[in-house]
């Protein structure tokens, strides 16, 4: 999958995650913009890594703040 497609799927994800309805954009942030909660940041992970068939370890969520981060570092996990 290449980032178009991979960022396509994790925004099909991510819609029932996005109660206020925000426009989601590559600077959206989970915990400001979103207003994601421990609980629902762990959800929205195993979503995506049940989707894509991939694991997302705990330092590298720790690192992602915003939405393009999180497709980029997808985009990374499916081509290793």
């Amino acid at each position: 999958m290449d980032r178009a497609e991979i960022d396509s799927t994790i925004r099909s994800i991510i819609e029932p995650f996005n109660k206020k309805g925000v426009v989601i954009a590559d600077a959206t942030t989970f915990a400001g913009d979103l207003e994601f909660d421990s609980l629902t940041v762990m959800d929205f992970v195993a979503e995506i890594e049940d989707a894509l068939d991939i694991i997302i370890s705990m330092n590298q969520q720790a690192e992602i703040e915003n939405y393009g981060q999180l497709v980029d570092a997808v985009t990374r996990l499916q081509g290793e």
